[in-house]
């Protein structure tokens, strides 16, 4: 019998779930304040649109989506609290370490470094939220961890538009550092609140491991991980599948979107980025919350009902997608931002939990690993480049990234619906077996 601390979510429950969710705040900070930063990163370094949308995706995908595996392995046997606070610890010094270097290819390796760190996050959170909370709370519990893409999202814009609008063109000069720029000094004022969140993740107790399928304390051989995928092909197909869509539109969006309106309607960085950054947060946050309720209450009459809110997401997401970068004025693309956001943030938490409902324990963190390297590896590294590279080798140059981000909207929505469609039945039967 399985004890009610582990049924219910205790208080450690909640304070767990607090510290994670801030680790996943900071993670999206780090991660996405370049997306302000476009034109003095540009302007710096003499490169265009497809050379930063590598910068901003490739470098930090490259290590994060690679690690993300192994780590993901790792956290299946060993304590995910430590794998989490050594990772925190790290990509804040390398988030820092962006500020201070002083040529491309420095810029390019701390980058890498912020996603050799980041990769030690999301697996073992998953799995720790998921002994940690009962199978008809996780959804909300999941939903409420990813409210860290809203709101890290939204602060990096914010962060990076009042630094940007505090400074303006001067230089700060800081001992042993010498002269920053304001976009370097922003990369260390977003760096620095890691060191803190690193420390209280080992407050964290470690839970007792729920759910495995095999009865010693070992992770499964990789053999027999192998066969169980390849025994549900079409469900894992589906999940990483659409996640993956939907993480090419996503993040292809939220980089350059902001850079979109200053471009066609004259926009200052500082004054629209917190604009956008209060939309990204409200918007995005009221998306990820729910996402999680309605995955809840659908689940109440049917058992895939996580997988239909992936769906639902997708096919939504495509009118605004299409119809936002075509406003003729900044205040009519921050208003379709609205709903762009409220549904990139929807889908994330149930599909989290559509993937460890159906994974035993024993390959939780490495299925979340699998999501996170096809969602990066796709979403990220290829995202903010494919937009680039559609501007600067197909559209005809900077004025053109509404074109681009539209057509985005019109092909990866529609296939991200019908991709988690075609695998409505593998989940139910999944389900169905494992007894759910």
């Amino acid at each position: 019998m399985i004890p009610s601390a582990l049924v219910s979510p205790a208080p450690r429950a909640n304070w767990a779930l607090f510290v994670l969710l801030l680790a996943y705040i900071l993670s999206f900070i780090d991660r996405n304040v370049m997306a302000i930063l476009v034109g003095p990163i540009r302007e710096s370094f003499g490169i265009d649109d497809f050379q930063y949308g590598l910068l901003h995706g490739l470098a930090f995908t490259l290590f994060y989506t690679l690690l993300g595996l192994p780590i993901g392995r790792l956290a299946d046997t060993r304590s995910r609290r430590t794998i989490i606070g050594v990772g925190v610890l790290f990509w804040s010094l390398m988030t820092c370490a962006c500020g201070v270097v002083r040529s491309f290819g420095g810029l390019f390796v701390s980058r890498m470094g912020v996603g050799v760190g980041e990769a030690a996050l999301s697996p073992p959170a998953h799995s720790l939220l998921s002994d940690l909370f009962p199978t008809e709370r996780l959804p909300r519990a999941m939903s409420i961890f990813t409210l860290g893409i809203t709101v890290g999202g939204g602060m990096a814009y914010m962060i990076g538009g009042w630094v940007l609008g505090a400074v303006g063109d001067a230089e700060l000069s800081l001992p042993w550092v010498g002269a920053l720029r304001p976009w370097q000094l922003t990369f260390i004022v977003v760096g620095l609140p890691g060191f803190l969140v690193g420390a209280l993740v080992w407050t964290i107790r470690e839970p007792l491991r729920r759910g495995r399928m095999r009865t010693d304390e070992g992770a499964a051989p990789l053999g027999e991980v192998l066969r169980y995928f390849r025994g549900h092909a079409r469900l894992y197909a589906s999940i990483l599948g659409s996640v993956s869509l939907l993480s090419i539109l996503g993040y292809g969006t939220i980089t350059w979107y902001v850079e979109m309106l200053i471009r066609n309607f004259g926009s200052q960085p500082g004054e629209v980025g917190p604009k956008f950054g209060w939309i990204f947060i409200i918007a995005g946050s009221l998306g990820a919350l729910c996402g999680g309720l309605v995955a809840e209450r659908l689940g109440r009459r049917f058992a895939d009902a996580n997988l239909r809110v992936v769906v639902l997401a997708a096919a939504l997401w495509i009118v605004p997608g299409i119809v936002g970068p075509m406003m003729p004025t900044e205040q009519g693309a921050l208003l379709m931002a609205v709903p762009i956001l409220f549904l990139m943030s929807s889908y994330f938490g149930p599909a989290i939990a559509a993937l460890q409902t159906s994974t035993p324990n024993e390959m939780r963190a490495l299925a979340s690993a699998l999501l996170l390297f096809a969602a990066n590896l796709f979403g990220l590294g290829l995202g903010p480049p494919l937009v680039g590279a559609l501007t600067t080798h197909v559209l005809g140059g900077d004025g053109t990234l509404d074109l681009a981000l539209l057509g985005l909207a019109a092909v990866c929505a529609p296939l991200a619906a019908i991709t988690a469609a075609s695998g409505l039945g593998a989940y139910r039967a999944r389900l169905a077996s494992a007894g759910s």
